[in-house]
């Protein structure tokens, strides 16, 4: 199989047209067998649900060449559950899980040839989603969805890499209590675009989101979940019902306790005790993890200790860990990687 001729080493984040695409409709009830489809476009009805309610989800995960030269996908199993519950609470019907895994492995050998080469830094950015799509005028559930796996390789998520990030506290709400914010809908971002507009117009890499009930507590920024570090070497990840629940996370959080015997604490973590941590990163599919090391309050400035060089020695030890696993270096735990070709 003969790669496409692409700058695999200076890929952006961004979208770029593939060769292929799943898509699978549910109709009266029940999805049909689906398949892969060249057309990269849709056509639907103006009144479609997606369109005048928002009833759209979605998932995110990767595709990488290891080092022994194998494509594999990491934990797609957890993303099909997580798009399932993002299904229960916006009323859609749940796609299958093991067909989710399967239209996965299906959509990724279609485009294999995009799948960027060991050490490149790129991978193929893997998007299921899905939606509300006949017309819908009364506020209710659509009868109808489609679900939809595309592709595209991409670079690093931050363009400046590991150097750590200058982040701001926002004045904006993420999610509402007992709301949306633990799923992956579609409306969730639209609620942060504004958000990150201000923050990026202001200087700052991304936006830090408080809890909406007291804008005390530490929840996550607009695409990924954060990890702290104590002084005294800690893994801390705040713990909150309206915070989405990272599968990047959730990893390191495994390897923490399992490959680098790091003690870990999941618990909510309050914005006055940020200072006292020595590390501050953000994980998630995209990004793996991102270092923070500068977090702006208002004009005040909290300075982690890791400081504006360089990634901090545990979080670096955490992502030298984690991307080991999925890239083929180590051993991954059983059931973590899923070889595709």
């Amino acid at each position: 199989m003969e790669k496409k001729q692409l700058d695999w080493s200076n890929l952006g984040f961004g979208y770029m047209e593939t060769d292929a695409r799943f898509v699978s409709t549910y109709k009266n009830g029940s999805w049909d067998d689906g398949g892969i489809v060249t057309d990269a476009n849709i056509t639907l009805n103006e009144c479609a649900g997606v369109f005048q309610y928002a009833q759209t989800i979605f998932e995110g995960l990767k595709a990488y060449t290891t080092q022994d030269g194998h494509i594999v996908c990491f934990r797609p199993d957890l993303n099909a559950a997580r798009m399932a519950d993002s299904a229960k609470r916006l009323e859609m019907p749940v796609f299958p899980e093991d067909k989710f895994v399967d239209a996965v492995v299906e959509t990724v050998k279609a485009n294999a040839a995009y799948v960027p080469p060991f050490g490149s830094g790129a991978t193929l950015y893997i998007r299921p989603y899905m939606m509300g799509i006949n017309p819908v005028i009364g506020v209710k559930p659509a009868d109808e969805y489609m679900f939809r796996i595309f592709v595209t390789p991409v670079g690093p998520y931050f363009k400046g890499g590991a150097k750590p990030l200058t982040i701001k506290v926002s004045d904006f709400d993420r999610a509402a209590p007992h709301g949306t914010g633990h799923i992956k809908a579609g409306l969730n971002y639209a609620m942060s675009l504004h958000a990150i507009v201000t923050a990026h117009d202001e200087g700052f890499a991304e936006n830090m989101y408080l809890d909406p009930q007291t804008r005390t507590k530490v929840e996550e920024t607009g695409g990924a979940n954060f990890i702290f570090i104590t002084k005294d070497g800690k893994l801390v990840t705040p713990k909150s019902d309206s915070i989405l629940p990272s599968i990047t996370r959730r990893s390191l959080v495994y390897v923490a306790k399992h490959y680098l015997n790091i003690e870990v604490e999941e618990r909510e973590v309050f914005l006055d005790e940020v200072k006292d941590f020595a590390e501050c990163g953000l994980c998630g599919t995209a990004a793996v993890i991102s270092p923070v090391g500068k977090i702006v309050d208002h004009g005040k400035e909290i300075c982690l200790a890791s400081g504006m060089d360089e990634m901090g020695p545990t979080t670096k030890k955490l992502y030298d860990t984690l991307t080991g696993i999925q890239m083929g270096k180590m051993e991954a735990p059983k059931g973590w990687i899923k070889t595709i070709l």
